[in-house]
């Protein structure tokens, strides 16, 4: 990102020396305002015949659920129908399922099903215990080496694993010794499973949006020999209905998208899109265009922080950030649309900073960042993580990235602890606070996403709003 410097009007009518930063243009212009897949008409036919055909499959659907009472084939159905992302559909069936996976025994199965059945219900806020993976461990403490012939269970493990709390080392563990053994045979694996793999070890399960990894199994689970052709079927129409629902304003809608896309949730897209829209520009003005007179009125810190280039703790600049990422806002702000999720005490606990929210903007806001603070660092700026870390710690860029990657880490462990035992009134809450997260790990994981919208968010919104799904 260049840096230029400009010279404009205050509001008083002196000329002032503005560092501005030049940012690409916008790549999708009216695309999205004058874009039509197809006819009036043929749109008109062709969703009529589509809601038609979603209906009778999702009736099959419930029919598998109640004709089913093998533990290992309940476990997969209900694995499918999530991974696909259905599972909005089949909300009261898969309680039920997993209310008889919990109750199975599940002594004598092999390492596959034993991680499947631990991520479901840890996922739902079971709170099963990690010492099931125990058994598969040698006389000295290790995983076997005997399970490096597995891929599946392998893969299995390293997506459980990632579901971890603190104090957990067998996931620790689980996860160094799965990601080492499917990194080193991933490229000797044929697809539909190599693909599978290569996406768990970009971002594992716990991590990845669910939409945008239902685009991606809906290709992987057509190649598989032991498909379902009507729950595929069902998979592929759901996501043309929503796409058509889907088409938006784009960077900022992709941040919401990511949180919820199914239809009930419509107005709470539209209506935290238009917020994040309002606080990117906000942003914009205070963080990279205003003097400091002009942006006293906003807060007497930015002054602190900038002009008299105060770096202060870690811990310190955490407590400012972690407010000002706009994080704790959002998580307030799409209740608004959620219908019955919204009541007064949901309002107040998404106020009071509860641990998972607090857990989820300390790692927006050091992931964001670690990418962003050379860009930042060629205009006059206020510190960032990265380097309150390296003055406190007198450490390197690359080791202090390595530490605030470490505080990422145990952040996700608060998440995943705060997600079990949910209450009926928190469990939406939670959820709405983990896919939040995860829209801030597929964002920053790599590069700022948001700001340099030409990379990865480009081929991510390309998948979700503009390419047609697999048919």
């Amino acid at each position: 990102m260049e840096v230029v410097s400009s010279q404009s009007p205050d509001a008083a009518g002196h000329r002032v020396v503005r560092q501005c930063a030049v940012y690409h243009p916008d790549l999708w212009g009216d695309y999205f305002i004058t874009h039509h897949p197809c006819s009036d008409e043929t749109k008109a036919r062709s969703e009529a015949w589509m809601r038609e055909r979603d209906e009778e499959l999702r009736e099959e659907v419930r029919r598998m659920f109640q004709d089913n009472n093998d533990v290992i084939q309940t476990m997969h159905l209900i694995d499918t129908i999530q991974l696909l992302g259905l599972d909005y559909h089949f909300e009261e069936e898969l309680t039920e399922a997993l209310k008889r996976v919990y109750d199975a025994d599940t002594t004598n199965h092999g390492l596959y099903e034993v991680s499947l059945r631990f991520r479901l219900l840890r996922e739902k806020g079971y709170s099963v215990t990690s010492d099931v993976f125990v058994k598969f461990k040698d006389e000295g403490g290790s995983f076997s080496t005997a399970l490096t012939d597995d891929v599946k269970g392998l893969l299995s493990l390293y997506n459980a694993a990632y579901l971890g709390t603190h104090g957990e080392t067998i996931l620790d563990e689980a996860i160094s010794f799965t990601r080492s053994h499917l990194t080193s045979m991933v490229h000797d694996l044929k697809p539909p499973l190599a693909t599978h793999v290569s996406l768990a070890l970009e971002t594992p399960l716990r991590r990845s949006i669910k939409r945008l990894f239902a685009r991606h199994y809906i290709s992987i689970y057509q190649e598989e020999p032991t498909r379902n052709d009507k729950i595929l079927e069902l998979a592929k129409l759901d996501f043309h209905i929503l796409q058509s629902l889907h088409h938006r304003a784009v960077e900022a809608y992709y941040w919401i998208l990511g949180v919820y896309y199914e239809p009930q949730f419509s107005r709470a897209r539209v209506m935290t899109t238009k917020i994040v829209i309002i606080t990117s520009i906000l942003d914009d003005i205070y963080d990279d265009y205003s003097t400091l007179e002009e942006s006293q009125l906003l807060t007497d810190a930015i002054q602190r922080w900038r002009d008299e280039k105060y770096v202060p703790t870690l811990e310190e600049h955490l407590e400012v950030s972690k407010m000002s990422s706009t994080y704790p806002l959002l998580v307030s702000a799409i209740l608004v649309g959620m219908g019955e999720v919204a009541t007064k005490e949901a309002f107040e606990w998404a106020a009071s900073f509860p641990k998972i929210v607090d857990a989820s903007a300390a790692i927006g806001r050091i992931m964001n960042d670690i990418t962003s603070y050379e860009r930042e660092g060629k205009r006059e700026h206020v510190v960032s993580t990265v380097h309150c870390c390296m003055k406190e710690y007198g450490t390197s860029i690359d080791d202090a990235c390595k530490m605030l990657q470490e505080m990422v880490e145990d952040a996700w462990k608060d998440i995943n602890q705060e997600c079990l035992n949910p209450t009926t009134f928190l469990a939406p809450l939670l959820q709405t606070s983990l896919y939040f997260t995860r829209i801030l790990e597929n964002v920053y994981k790599y590069i700022d996403a948001y700001t340099e919208s030409n990379t990865t968010m480009k081929q991510c919104i390309s998948l979700l709003l503009v390419q047609p799904g697999p048919i």
